[in-house]
């Protein structure tokens, strides 16, 4: 068996016995661990070079030099695990030889492979029996997102789907696998061009529409008391662009005189902007029916058309922006979107978000402000350029700054998915057949990430930005740390257990989505080798002296026939991934 002391001041590792040689048997969950290394993230986890305890930090380093390239391995594979989800060797070598911005030059220049929409009819599904099914949706984005070669494309996109939110669950309407399929399109698509652009086709988006309500969104009626639906106007603002609280160009919080912080809007801008988003109705022109009476799935994903008899006359008076009475309802959105997208606030409230999800739960006043400088003004008097933007949060110095690996107030929480997809991306995972397939829902909190891409619950992400873990370190220092709002006894051993899983037999049901660990098991002979090669790729040589002894010890515990065979080669590679893959040095990406 597997045993695990709780009291962090032990090793991580107390007693592992031999994993089973049949590859039909799973080690015994490696729980306690995966605990504990949570625990030490939420505390700042850090490998060899920092650490300690939770209180003590001296804020983010920024160097005032620009870096333009790694000058080793593991400053590149740090870049990597934030940027295209994971190193390889061949990126790594990629990377140190161009430097980060000509790099990341060459992955915003890649175009999308295939839309997701293509991906799921050239699997089949395009049948009338296809028309409810959620599963056709989750194999083809798990599929994009493990296997197409625009891997920065399909970062920013993870990262633009918890920002500007729709859930499959809220959309109760045929073809819905299709509409959320549309809606990654618009973000791909979308993703390196201009916010304000992102903005207006995400709004006019059949899936979001059906989300947030605007699809069949009608005019007030005095008479039976009906006013337009608020939801859209209200979470536009809020979370898509401008924030509830009036920002500084760095981020932080205006406050009035009194000390308190400014609102943005008021509730009469809700209901006002509401009037703009109304009219709005799924577009279903020129679109085939089945003998039943349902559209085909086309109608799903065309963005929705206007119709005027719906939309309101009234006059449209929000924020600093009056919309005349009687304008057509194109003109006002395209009025409203303006005013929203040229608003003080969207370049520090988008920048934040962004920083969050790709580099670090609390960055700096200056690193905000140095991003959001750029969203303003791309250099070129352009506003809303998002390639540039990624740019600056990825080539930042303090995104760069080895210092701040040991800044135990500096880095996040990698969440679930993204942990998932390091590992696809690492050991090379591809599909072995194609189909539409089942068992790609990866949300099941208890067996699984708690995660799966296009499936979270609420407009507010699976976690909201500004979230803060009660009665911990977090809340004497004044920082958030929002991945953590999904960590729970439940989702800790859900994604030990499904890491072990998939870790030896692949992913789907059947496995078809299959890793190549052909180099990890040349290896299996070597177990210092090993350990360092998952150590350089997983955590960019972040783990702990004590975790590496740790986990090579286990590794060595597997004994080798003779020569060795093939499982007990395999087993070596399993521990050591899974091991590393619950370590606090990997949990906590710095």
């Amino acid at each position: 068996m597997v045993a695990f002391v709780e009291d962090q001041s032990h090793s991580m590792l107390e007693e592992i016995d031999l994993l089973p040689e049949a590859d039909t048997q799973k080690p015994p969950l490696a729980l306690a661990v995966t605990a504990s290394a949570l625990a030490l993230a939420a505390c700042g986890g850090g490998g060899s070079t920092g650490g300690g305890g939770a209180t003590g930090g001296t804020g983010p380093v920024t160097p005032p030099v620009t870096i333009l390239r790694p000058e080793n391995d593991a400053e590149a594979a740090r870049f990597l695990n934030r940027a295209v989800f994971a190193s390889t060797p061949a990126t790594i070598s990629t990377l140190r030889t161009q430097g980060y911005a000509a790099f990341l030059d060459a992955e915003i220049a890649k175009p999308v492979e295939q839309t997701l929409v293509n991906r799921m009819k050239a699997a089949g599904a395009d049948a009338e029996t296809n028309i409810n099914s959620e599963g056709i949706f989750d194999r083809a984005i798990w599929r994009d997102l493990m296997t197409a070669p625009d891997q920065l494309r399909k970062r920013v996109v993870l990262a633009l789907s918890e920002m500007l939110v729709v859930g499959i669950g809220g959309l109760n309407v045929q073809w819905r696998s299709f509409a959320l399929a549309g809606y990654f399109d618009v973000l791909n698509k979308n993703a390196f061009g201009n916010f304000r652009t992102l903005l207006e086709e995400a709004t006019l988006n059949y899936a979001m529409g059906v989300w947030l309500g605007t699809n069949n969104n009608q005019r007030e009626n005095t008479a039976t008391g009906r006013v337009p639906d608020e939801n859209y106007s209200r979470e536009v603002m809020q979370l898509f662009t401008i924030g509830l609280d009036e920002l500084n160009s760095d981020g932080t919080v205006k406050k009035d005189a009194a000390g308190n912080p400014i609102p943005t809007y008021t509730l009469n801008d809700v209901s006002n902007l509401a009037r703009v988003f109304t009219g709005w109705v799924r577009d279903t022109t020129g679109v085939s029916q089945f003998p039943s009476g349902a559209f085909m799935a086309d109608a799903a994903v065309k963005p929705m058309t206007f119709v005027a008899s719906r939309h309101s006359p009234l006059e449209k008076r929000f924020l600093n922006v009056v919309i005349p009475a009687n304008t057509d309802g194109p003109t006002s959105m395209r009025l409203a979107l303006d005013g929203l997208f040229n608003h003080a606030n969207v370049g520090p409230f988008f920048s934040r978000q962004m920083i969050q999800r790709l580099v670090t739960s609390n960055p700096s006043p200056a690193y905000v402000g140095r991003v959001a400088a750029v969203f303003n003004n791309n250099g070129s008097g352009t506003r809303g350029d998002l390639a540039a933007v990624v740019k600056a949060i990825l080539m930042d110095s303090e995104a760069l700054s080895a210092s701040n690996i040991s800044n135990i107030s500096w880095g996040k929480l990698r969440e679930p998915m993204i942990r998932f997809l390091q590992w696809a991306r690492t050991f090379n995972v591809n599909a072995t057949q194609a189909g539409i397939g089942t068992g790609f829902d990866t949300s099941a909190v208890a067996t699984r990430l708690g995660q799966s891409p296009g499936r979270a619950g609420s407009v507010f992400n699976f976690f909201r930005p500004g979230f803060v873990p009660p009665n911990t370190a977090f809340v004497d220092n004044a920082l958030v740390a929002p991945e953590f709002q999904i960590v729970n006894e439940s989702s800790i051993a859900g994604y030990a257990n499904f890491m072990q899983g998939v870790i030896r037999t692949g992913f789907g049901n059947p496995a078809d989505y299959i890793p190549n660990y052909a180099a990890e098991t040349a290896l299996a002979t070597d177990p210092a080798g090993l350990v360092d090669r998952i150590d350089l790729l997983m955590t960019a040589r972040q783990l702990s002296a004590t975790s590496l002894t740790e986990i090579q010890r286990a590794v060595e515990s597997i004994a080798l026939s003779t020569p060795p065979t093939d499982a007990q080669r395999l087993n070596r590679v399993y521990t050591a991934i899974m091991l590393t893959m619950v370590a606090p040095e990997y949990l906590a990406q710095k």
